[in-house]
């Protein structure tokens, strides 16, 4: 009996080192692109964003920066550790929703139409690599994906000027040149605007949403392309339904592939969620499959079996298990305080983490949630980062947040 205890104990002390080994290790830094600004609450107004030095009063804006957090639990959580001002700020808007593997980091002023590519090898010594403006015919680039082949696949939202005909695909290699690009013009679709994308690698795939960033037209479709040489497969109707008292079938958004590799959700800016169906073949459909009950959502994740989404006129974030993506449920939701507008979330790699960025009271200040990938569970955090501070640059006062990553381990 002895003898049988002895060997049970060894075998759970030989074993407890690859339990530690295996154990998910917090991310240390958060990499939060933002921009300086006296009034961010200005954001809010009417304004003619074709008149970018009376946006750039009115919002009192100094510059774009690149800022490095300490966000490792402990002490010095929530430390700034570096700031890297780039340029006049017109509009800090989205970065890739990851760290890459490359650590190579890109973030766009949108309505600047200028995007900075950061190195992030050293994570308290950010480097700007280059940046970049119109490529060709296309401008204001939104959304950045890093393929396994080491380039880095863009949407463009507009091609020949501000808001004049859809853009399309421009996909980078790793020291920014341009390896193939595509346009997203369908006949009989006047108003596509590429706004995110999903790479589905496995399946030869990429998956558009449309929806203009400047809200001047309203998309109702969802783009297949292949992902080798970017020739556009099929431009779908998001299919709408006869009792919908709302259309939730409008301007999609964030396309998100789910763990399987293989399976692609759609969101709508409205709040719809759609399943593309059959999209190794050459004539893929769309499934309307939930609707969130919000009429404004925002940026997912996916954790696991569960998508995450902002849901920004219910100020709040929504898991949904989606592990049968035919008939997603709702696992968890946590409420935001009302003056709070969630709009990006990222996920730590390989942790339970969430950063939260938005708007309103968000403007200036990053909120942090949990997720238990087991259940879906959503738990928000107390701990918040301050953006009204004074800044290693000079600028003393408020900053506005937007896209916002975890470090890789």
């Amino acid at each position: 009996m002895k003898k049988a205890m002895f060997r049970g104990l060894l075998l759970l002390v030989l074993a407890f080192p690859l339990v530690a080994i295996a154990a998910p290790v917090s991310s240390r830094y958060l990499f939060v692109w933002a921009m300086e600004a006296r009034h961010p609450q200005a954001s809010t107004m009417t304004l003619n964003p074709t008149d970018l030095a009376a946006w750039r009063r009115t919002l009192g804006l100094g510059n774009d920066f690149l800022a490095v957090f300490e966000v490792r639990p402990g002490p010095s959580f929530g430390k700034l550790v570096a700031m890297l001002p780039v340029g006049r700020a017109v509009m800090a808007h989205h970065t890739s929703y990851a760290e890459p593997p490359d650590d190579v980091l890109y973030a766009n002023d949108w309505l600047g139409n200028r995007t900075y590519v950061f190195d992030l090898r050293d994570p308290r010594h950010p480097r700007l690599l280059r940046k970049f403006g119109s490529v060709s015919a296309f401008s204001y680039p939104h959304s950045f994906v890093y393929l396994s082949n080491g380039n880095t696949l863009a949407t463009f939202q507009y091609s020949g000027g501000f808001n004049h005909v859809a853009g399309g695909l421009v996909e980078f290699d790793p020291h920014g040149r341009v390896v193939r690009s595509a346009s997203a013009v369908a006949p009989g679709h006047p108003d596509i605007r590429p706004y995110s994308l999903a790479v589905v690698a496995k399946l030869n795939r990429v998956v558009t949403g449309s929806a203009d960033m400047m809200g001047a037209q309203v998309s109702h479709v969802v783009q297949v392309w292949r992902l080798s040489d970017l020739k556009l497969i099929k431009t779908m109707r998001l299919p709408p339904q006869p009792d919908w008292f709302y259309d939730s079938a409008a301007d999609s958004s964030e396309p998100r592939m789910l763990a399987d590799g293989k399976t692609v959700l759609v969101p709508t800016f409205n709040c719809g969620l759609f399943l593309v169906r059959n999209l190794a073949g050459d004539d893929p459909t769309l499934q309307h499959v939930y609707d969130f009950g919000y009429r404004t959502c925002e940026v997912p994740v996916v954790a696991g079996d569960f998508l995450v989404e902002t849901m920004q006129s219910g100020h709040a974030i929504v898991s949904l298990d989606v592990h049968d993506p035919e008939h997603p449920r709702e696992a968890s939701r946590i409420l935001l305080p009302p003056d709070e507008y969630p709009h990006w979330l990222a996920l730590e790699p390989d942790g339970n983490r969430l950063v939260i960025t938005g708007y309103g009271a968000l403007d200036t200040r990053v909120r942090f949630a949990t997720i238990d990938r087991r259940t879906g569970k959503l738990t928000l955090e107390p701990a918040t980062i301050n953006f009204t501070r004074a800044w290693p640059d000079g600028w003393r006062g408020s900053a506005i947040p937007h896209g916002a990553v975890f470090s890789n381990p």
